[in-house]
């Protein structure tokens, strides 16, 4: 059976790609947050084809889920992964929108299907999402760190480069797929405050939001992503106001280098509670 369900074949004019993956790669959902914040704020239309999850999934860890009314089962909703289309009536390039969950299995035949559907699709060029826990301030700007199958993406588009070596997820592995079918790829890595890792992190999403709109060269309304940031920012710094604890170690991070590569995960432990209550509390 063919893992690929196509449900209808859209008119798409030289399209571009962004892909998000939930999961490993994906921390304070900066990744999939900003990739369904656009497929929302871009009106993208129902997907026309998925990868079926059977294959790719381990089941207990990725529950299907079901909704429930007046005592039947509704829906039952499978970890797929989604092609979402998205006319662009104001540009001559359309945008395909590529959402799921990072899979368990079969990593290289998944990416192979992937880009299956992208290489079926004429897509010129991709842009993925990841995040990842960093020693940063949220007072700061969010770094975004570049890895593209040509150096020269990474240059071109003025992104912060990284020596990482080391254990991968879904989107190094999609990198690589999409550079064995020869289409231009490019993962936009954020970095997020590792002692605000507990929680999602919309500053991190409107990073990454704007600059793959930027980079693929389409307009975007992120007013909204915009508003719920500067309400997060408001909720952090009291936060930050109320322990003088936490505002004598943020004030720290502001004046060292940011360390992109790597966290100081044992000394912002004792942080991490304290913080994660208050904006629970306080949300």
């Amino acid at each position: 059976m063919d893992a690929i369900h196509r449900f209808s074949k859209p008119p798409l004019r030289r399209p571009r790609a962004i892909i998000a993956f939930e999961g490993w790669g994906d921390a304070c959902e900066a990744a999939s947050g900003a990739a369904n914040f656009l497929i929302g704020a871009l009106d993208a239309d129902e997907p026309f084809a998925v990868i079926d999850p059977e294959e790719f999934f381990d089941f207990q860890a990725h529950r299907p889920t079901v909704s429930i009314g007046e005592g039947e089962t509704r829906r039952l909703t499978w970890p797929t992964t989604r092609f979402h289309y998205v006319p662009m009536p104001g540009d001559d390039r359309d945008l395909v929108m590529v959402v799921g969950d990072e899979p368990s299995y079969r990593w290289k035949t998944f990416s192979r299907h992937l880009t299956q559907v992208l290489c079926e699709s004429d897509v010129e060029e991709v842009v993925l999402l990841g995040a990842f826990i960093g020693q940063v301030a949220h007072t700061h700007a969010v770094p975004v760190i570049g890895v593209a199958t040509d150096p020269a993406l990474v240059v071109r588009n003025g992104l912060l480069t990284s020596q990482y070596e080391g254990p991968t997820g879904i989107v190094g592995v999609v990198l690589e797929a999409c550079r064995e079918a020869g289409i231009p790829a490019l993962a936009l890595w954020a970095a997020t405050p590792h002692y605000l890792a507990a929680n999602p992190n919309p500053k991190a999403m409107l990073a990454l939001a704007s600059r793959a709109a930027t980079i693929l060269g389409f307009d975007a309304d992120l007013a909204e992503l915009e508003t719920v940031t500067s309400e997060y920012l408001e909720r952090v710094d009291a936060a930050l106001e109320a322990s003088e604890e936490f505002s004598q170690y943020v004030a720290e991070l502001e004046e060292s280098e940011p360390a992109i590569d790597a966290l100081d995960a044992d000394q912002a432990a004792g942080l991490l509670s304290e913080i994660e209550d208050y904006l629970r509390h306080n949300g």
